[in-house]
């Protein structure tokens, strides 16, 4: 498994339209993806449960990768959270 920390700097959060394009980016890859918020976890493939995390600005994630492709994933999620979030 691999995992990251990430602290979202956009003011608004993990809004419905990065959230949406989260999802999109996460079913590139072929392993499970979890984003853990506290001692909540949502699915990175249902954009619903990431709605559910109600992840503001200022606050920290982290993401986890397991299973085929997850180093791949890991690199290229965090790399998307980045430049969006």
């Amino acid at each position: 498994m691999q995992s990251f920390v990430f602290t979202v700097t956009d003011p608004e959060g993990f809004h419905a339209r990065p959230a949406g394009m989260f999802v999109k980016e996460a079913k590139k890859y072929a392993c499970t993806t979890t984003v853990v918020k506290e001692n909540k976890r949502a699915d990175a493939r249902k954009m619903f449960g990431l709605m559910g995390l109600g992840i503001k600005g200022g606050e920290t994630i982290t993401i986890e990768c397991d299973g085929e492709q997850e180093a791949e994933a890991a690199a290229g999620l965090q790399e998307f959270l980045k430049a969006n979030l």
